[in-house]
């Protein structure tokens, strides 16, 4: 059953065409990736499948009584309201149907007469056959994974990240029939997106989304469309399989395009010895160049730029961390730390939101002070350091002044000598991009300069915060490249999987309270044994809870009353929440951006907090044995 076709979509932006001609069907259940470039339309057509946005020409078909959710990558949120308002407003279907309840029941209560009883048992039905009675737990549900809490916020004081995970939780909860994601993973941890990855695999929804993350693409897709020069292409398997069919198909192009410049080459010697169409055959030979001429590439022939900076030679001494301490209140993000780099290493960074991964990285360049301990670094050594809000610049400045500015030729380790235009054509920007204004460029393609303006100065120690963030698939793999032939230091912070396991050797896992555990394999790995040790934990936990005397009493031996079932369910949420809202003041005491009164003010809330788990820990724990 199609939910969805296209019948010869078309858009234009001034002169340039996005797509023309486009046509294809999303069928239920299908979970597919829309993969292209920055630039080539994939946003634009996502908002026109999900009437956000009209095509100039061509439709859009949708079977009837099929729900879409939308998640835009830069969602626009009514900044008036809260984000409980924002989630009760009345185009959510369960929302609308949980307030006729309610209006029902009221009714029936105010005036019983079958008119009422008739409205309130019509009510009831419709939330039956909608699930809605479990919708409160649920939102609670959803929001807690999405590290949302505080549901009297307004809307107008979020941060972007907030506001992305905002409107994720609305269009899950307003359980469409055809979810259309774009870029779902930015601004989630790698917990948020591994409960997000379960949520869709379990999910029997129909689903289309862009996203970067191709862990995320691999286990909740099984189809991928690409969108390249405007054309469609479909792809029936994982992301490595659509790498081989597309470097397959781009050599068959090339080689077809070799040979349309050789007859080309030999054509154009005939046609300059001006031939005169006297007879027909002339004619035709004359009229058969002029199309070779359209689809031929008269440009430079050669192999793709493949770049290795020319970077500073690295000394015998790196960096070394020596018994390094490093506090924010009662949070500990050092204990004694104790680390000596090694030259060429590659080490990934990973740890909850708050864990203090950003707060090392800057210890390591001296923007951040430590505690005690020294840090000794080389002689030879040159950071560059990408952080996850990028950089500022003259919006009025073309992209490729700002490469200029620092230098206008590159030299690279084979001793080759490359100009800004090219560096920048090898991260995607074409020519026509490179003389649009900064304030022009999309956020992804800022970002991309950004990082730019840091592997162009030469560093032989890279640190990257974050630096996979709206970067396309194609560009990733471009900034791979670039990576795996980096013969420096490199230290990399990231919530995308495999980019990490790609790039680094071994991984530092901040764990809290100042623990750093060195762990040597992939990420997956590393998950893995997590998962055994938690389970192990609470295996054990159990045992030792069924090993304790209870005490004798009449609810004992008789169960949970209904009072205490209803707090036994309650508590495992509330535990949840509050060890959300711990980590939020794990996040805030860990940022070096609170004053002293603010700091002291956190910790002590910090405190209370822990002493509040504990105690509901220890009731929950009263409660199962019972249960």
């Amino acid at each position: 059953m199609t939910y969805l076709s296209t019948e010869n979509l078309a858009k234009n932006y001034g002169i340039k065409v996005l797509f023309e001609d486009l046509s294809f069907g999303i069928s239920r259940g299908d979970k597919t990736a829309l993969v292209a470039e920055n630039g080539t339309g994939k946003s634009t057509l996502l908002k026109i499948l999900a009437g956000r946005e009209t095509p100039d020409a061509g439709k859009v078909m949708v079977q009837n009584d099929v729900s879409i959710g939308f998640l835009e990558q830069d969602p626009d949120l009514d900044e008036t309201k809260t984000i409980r308002s924002f989630i009760a407003q009345s185009d959510n279907k369960m929302v609308q149907l949980i307030q006729q309840y309610e209006q029902a029941a009221h009714e029936q209560a105010e005036n019983y007469n079958d008119d009422t009883r008739r409205a309130f048992e019509k009510a009831a039905t419709a939330m039956d056959a909608a699930d809605a009675w479990d919708y409160e737990q649920r939102m609670e549900q959803i929001l807690g994974k999405l590290n949302i809490h505080d549901l009297d916020q307004s809307i107008a004081t979020l941060s972007g990240g907030q506001r992305k995970r905002v409107a994720l939780a609305f269009v899950l909860l307003n359980d469409p029939d055809f979810l259309i994601l774009d870029e779902p993973t930015n601004h989630l941890d790698v917990d948020m997106i591994e409960w997000l990855e379960e949520y869709l695999q379990n999910s029997s929804k129909t689903l289309l989304m862009v996203t970067h993350d191709r862990y995320f693409l691999d286990r909740v897709c099984n189809h991928i469309i690409e969108l390249e020069d405007g054309k469609l292409y479909h792809h029936d398997g994982n992301y490595q399989y659509f790498l081989e069919k597309r470097a397959e198909r781009q050599e068959i192009e090339r080689k077809k395009l070799h040979k349309a410049n050789q007859l080309y080459k030999k054509e154009l010697e005939w046609m300059r010895r001006s031939p005169k169409a006297r007879t027909s055959k002339s004619k035709s030979r004359i009229d058969d160049f002029k199309e070779l001429e359209d689809q031929t590439d008269t440009g430079p022939e050669g192999p793709e730029l493949r770049l290795r900076m020319d970077m500073q030679r690295m000394g015998g001494k790196i960096l070394e961390l020596i018994n390094v301490s490093k506090s924010f209140g009662q949070e500990t993000i050092l204990d004694s730390f104790y680390y000596d780099f090694e030259k060429g290493e590659r080490i990934g960074i990973i740890g909850k939101n708050g864990a203090g991964k950003s707060t090392f990285l800057k210890m390591l360049t001296g923007e951040e002070p430590i505690d005690s301990g020294k840090i000794r670094t080389g002689e030879t050594i040159a950071f560059g350091h990408y952080r996850q809000e990028g950089l500022q610049f003259d919006e009025d400045q073309r992209a490729i002044d700002v490469i200029e500015s620092v230098a206008k030729v590159i030299k690279l380790a084979s001793g080759k000598k490359i100009s800004a235009s090219q560096f920048l054509e090898h991260f995607m920007f074409s020519r026509e991009m490179q003389y649009t204004p900064v304030k022009k460029l999309s956020g992804g393609e800022k970002k991309r300069l950004s990082l730019m303006m840091v592997l162009i100065q030469n560093p032989n120690f890279l640190i990257l915060d974050e630096p996979t963030n709206d970067l396309d698939l194609l560009t990733l793999n471009k900034l791979e490249e670039f990576l795996l032939a980096f013969e420096g230091c490199l230290i990399l912070v990231s919530h995308d999987r495999f980019f990490m396991d790609k790039l680094v050797e071994h991984y530092f896992v901040f764990e809290g309270d100042g623990e750093i555990r060195d762990h040597h394999g992939t990420y997956e790995e590393y998950r893995r044994q997590k998962k055994a040790r938690e389970a192990k934990t609470r295996s054990s936990q159990t045992k030792q809870s069924a090993s304790k005397p209870s005490k004798p009493s009449q609810s004992s031996s008789e169960g949970l009353s209904y009072n205490e079932r209803r707090e036994y369910r309650k508590l495992e949420e509330r535990i949840e929440k509050l060890e959300s809202k711990k980590e939020a003041l794990e996040t805030q005491i860990s940022s070096g951006e609170l004053d002293h009164g603010e700091l002291r003010e956190k910790s002590n809330r910090y405190a209370e907090l822990e002493k509040e788990i504990e105690t509901h820990t220890e009731r929950w724990f009263e409660l199962a044995e019972r249960a």
